[in-house]
């Protein structure tokens, strides 16, 4: 599946391929040190204190990847469902689930186009999964999310915080792996509020380019949409140790309720 944009008319936004942006081999190899195990278990424990899930309840783990989040909660013995649009990642997660015994279904979705109806008692949307798509689209995908979640229902999710990302923003950082390298050359385009990112990896020799964009929120914006969608804001974060949301908080973690009709 790709995705294609305009700036403006004259100059063409770069080409967002999710398949090559995520393709498990690449993403896994230059992102192992940032998916540790330790990274892992943090955000379980916040998600267990935060999301109340010392009860067995049923989770819905949108782009869940290759399954760090989902098998792990599965093993805590909730009713889990995950759904991505990698098949290869899927894989991963599957062979995973299977080698520890887990019960756990895995969909190959897109976020877009899932038509669950008061189904979970809970939705993560995790490391930064939000904001691929055009602004009605990113609508949309909060719009099946609050749809999916029981009445009462929990919807985790994380964005950039803004503020911290424009005042550190650098034009290119490197990743280095043996003598292979990740090059993110980055921008922010304040028209469209997106944040770009001109991939480009070199592996085995070999050039790669992996261009993608997100749709970067305030906290306001967000808010207002979660509003429209039928979710409403319970708790903000600044990291997975639930430490309070700073002008220095690298990511915003939200917590949202779905609306109990009266």
């Amino acid at each position: 599946m790709k995705e294609t944009s305009k700036k403006n008319s004259q100059d063409k936004l770069p080409e967002f391929d999710l398949d090559a942006v995520f393709e498990p081999g690449d993403y896994l190899y230059f992102y192992k040190d940032k998916l540790s195990d330790k990274r892992t278990e943090t955000e379980i424990k916040f998600l267990i204190k935060e999301l109340a899930l010392d009860r067995t309840v049923k989770i819905l783990d949108l782009a869940c990847g290759h399954g760090r989040h989902a098998n792990r909660l599965a093993q805590l013995n909730h009713d889990i469902t995950g759904i991505d649009q990698s098949a290869g990642f899927l894989e991963i997660a599957k062979k995973q689930a299977k080698e520890k015994g887990l019960n756990v279904k895995y969909i190959q979705q897109d976020m877009r186009q899932i038509d669950f109806k008061n189904e979970f008692d809970r939705v993560l949307l995790l490391f930064t999964s939000f904001g691929y798509f055009e602004d009605d689209e990113n609508f949309l995908v909060l719009q099946n999310i609050a749809k999916a979640l029981k009445p009462g229902g929990l919807f985790c999710f994380d964005i950039l915080n803004k503020e911290k990302l424009l005042r550190d923003l650098l034009p290119y950082f490197v990743t280095e792996r043996g003598a292979d390298l990740m090059i993110d050359r980055q921008t922010f385009d304040d028209t469209t509020k997106r944040f770009y990112n001109k991939r480009i990896i070199i592996r085995n020799g070999k050039r790669k380019d992996k261009p993608y964009f997100t749709r970067v929120y305030e906290l306001a914006e967000i808010r207002e949409l979660l509003t429209k969608a039928g979710l409403e804001i319970c708790k903000t974060y600044g990291n997975w140790k639930s430490e309070p949301l700073t002008n220095d908080s690298t990511h915003i973690i939200i917590i949202a309720q779905k609306k109990i009709e009266k």
